[in-house]
């Protein structure tokens, strides 16, 4: 198939996009922290479905309200955080839930490999919320927490690994999703201690107040990561974890771990994108007007992809009485 190269910032950017008449547009340039919307409006312009890979909180969050009226006007589908959040974070809640009355907690772990490709893009997103107040859903109410701050030790199936909090649009949307539950939180918790070390303490200092030129430092930075490829182990992966009473009153904790070959972590964020996608191949519509990707897949859909690129996947569940700590 032909490539074309067109430059989201060009002026006329929309009309060139319209020339090609696509049927479906897939934004992946990042970072989606900061950007507007023009990629979706362009694709909905030019009469296509769109979906976007976008893990920007702002984002993906605004999206609905941003771009639904468009959507239904044009009778296409707009779909925003077709990736590993909110998708399948959301698609592996579904399913730990089941059997469940209620849900007290969810909290998830993305845990990359440190060989996985990091792409400026990515860290750029990281450094936009370094040290900044974030919002978070935390007993029953909203609270503040820090970027990359917050250091908690987990527990992997693939090891044990610091973590940090991490601004997503799964701390806003989650709690709207699931209206009982009382905490939700998101963690990033990398291969290396001193590289994650050495973020906390830009965060700290970040928050102190002192003004970090953090993201003119993205390039540099990514350099320096690289050093550290030798040390690393062969895994990485995400664990998500929901506590929750079921219809016998009994207080239970599931949780769900991937583990992925190190270079393979990055396809987990394509898959969505990829369902959605061969679903139009085939002809299927979903109902018009703009979203965030949630509901849209089931957690057996990934099975096929999963199988495909090595990657395994396990649930656990620890059952204790009501109020009981499991």
């Amino acid at each position: 198939m032909p490539t074309v190269v067109l430059n989201i910032a060009d002026p006329g950017f929309a009309a060139q996009l319209e020339a090609l008449a696509p049927g479906l547009v897939i934004h992946c340039v990042g970072p989606f922290q900061g950007q507007d919307y023009r990629v979706a409006q362009a694709a909905l312009a030019a009469g296509a479905d769109y979906l976007d890979l976008a893990d920007g909180r702002d984002f993906v969050t605004g999206f609905p309200a941003a771009m639904n009226k468009m959507a239904m006007r044009r009778g296409r589908v707009a779909i925003s955080g077709a990736s590993t959040l909110p998708a399948l974070s959301t698609a592996v809640i579904d399913e730990l839930r089941l059997g469940l009355r209620a849900m007290e907690s969810i909290q998830i772990v993305i845990a990359p490999g440190q060989r996985a490709p990091r792409g400026q893009a990515t860290l750029a997103a990281v450094f936009s919320y370094l040290g900044q107040p974030i919002a978070v859903w935390s007993a029953g109410r909203w609270q503040t927490a820090w970027g990359w701050m917050g250091l908690k030790r987990f527990h992997l199936g693939f090891g044990t690994r610091w973590g940090a909090v991490c601004d997503v649009a799964d701390l806003e949307l989650l709690p709207a999703r699931y209206p009982q539950v009382q905490t939700v939180t998101f963690h990033a918790a990398l291969e290396i201690g001193v590289q994650h070390l050495l973020l906390w303490m830009m965060a700290g200092v970040r928050r102190l107040g002192v003004p970090l030129p953090v993201g003119k430092w993205v390039g540099v930075l990514d350099r320096m990561a690289a050093v550290f490829d030798g040390l690393d182990g062969e895994w990485g992966g995400m664990q998500v974890q929901v506590v929750g009473v079921t219809a016998a009153g009994l207080r239970v904790q599931r949780s769900w771990t991937l583990q992925a070959p190190a270079l393979h972590g990055p396809e987990v964020p394509c898959m969505t994108a990829i369902l959605l996608a061969r679903r139009w191949a085939r002809g299927e519509r979903l109902a018009a007007g703009a979203f965030p990707c949630m509901g849209f897949v089931q957690l057996p859909d990934f099975a096929p992809l999963f199988e495909r690129w090595g990657i395994t996947t396990q649930m656990h569940e620890c059952a204790r009485p009501t109020h009981a700590q499991c």
